[in-house]
């Protein structure tokens, strides 16, 4: 009888290097909302999203590539970029056919904690693309780690869910012998019907709220809206 691929979820980037990742597949996990507008750019018709983790690369790989570029600081566009980091600012009527350079702090840096540890494969995922990365794991059958990028290596509520949100789909098709999976299971199964009450209680809920963005973390919690797979090679996030 073959073994099925085993699934664990880290809580914080800082957690990675205690699991040997050469053959796990690695979902990179930002709600609020890297990983939310990744999926919302690309759906829209992104020809790629190149993240970056600093200013200066952002601006240069923009001009490089001719690129939209994208961050924002404390709720703020930084200065000599273009974009923020908010999902509803790449319609269709605006990214398709474009390429978006977008600078992050905690999910940038996961997304290169694990291209260096030699992960088998590099995903991203949120709520709005949940079934196509779900899809995408069982098809696989390879092992799993749940990339929670938390907010300064803090653990985080948020990431926590949406990994949760993930094993209650695809758990019978892993061996799941995880305490923080058993976690983050339990926890998303006690709120999955009160997730937006619920989450509105999170620390970075109420950072975000402070710069009015709302109706951008609403987005990030609604399941398949964007229906995309983000597979990451060579520095690039494409369609998979």
């Amino acid at each position: 009888m073959r073994t099925k691929p085993s699934l664990h979820t880290i809580l914080s980037p800082g957690l990675l290097h205690l699991y040997d990742i050469t053959n796990s597949i690695v979902v990179i996990i930002d709600v609020f909302r890297a990983t939310s507008t990744i999926a919302a750019a690309l759906f829209h018709g992104a020809t790629k999203v190149v993240p970056v983790s600093s200013v200066a690369d952002c601006i240069s790989m923009g001009k490089t590539l001719n690129a939209v570029t994208a961050g924002e600081r404390d709720g703020k566009i930084i200065e000599g970029l273009q974009h923020g980091n908010s999902p509803s600012e790449y319609p269709r009527s605006f990214i398709e056919g474009k390429t978006l350079v977008i600078t992050t702090t905690n999910g940038t840096r996961l997304i290169q904690l694990a291209t260096d540890q030699k992960a088998t494969g590099i995903i991203t995922g949120s709520f709005p693309n949940i079934s196509a990365v779900c899809e995408y794991l069982v098809r696989q059958k390879k092992n799993v780690i749940l990339g929670c990028s938390a907010w300064k290596d803090r653990f985080n509520l948020e990431d926590t869910l949406f990994a949760g949100a993930v094993i209650k789909r695809i758990r019978e098709n892993f061996t799941i012998e995880c305490d923080s999976s058993l976690m983050a299971a339990e926890m998303y199964a006690l709120h999955q019907h009160d997730l937006s009450t619920f989450i509105r209680k999170t620390a970075h809920w109420k950072r975000l709220s402070a710069y009015n963005l709302q109706a951008d973390m609403e987005w990030c919690i609604t399941e398949d809206i964007a229906h995309v797979l983000p597979l990451y090679t060579n520095g690039i996030l494409q369609k998979g």
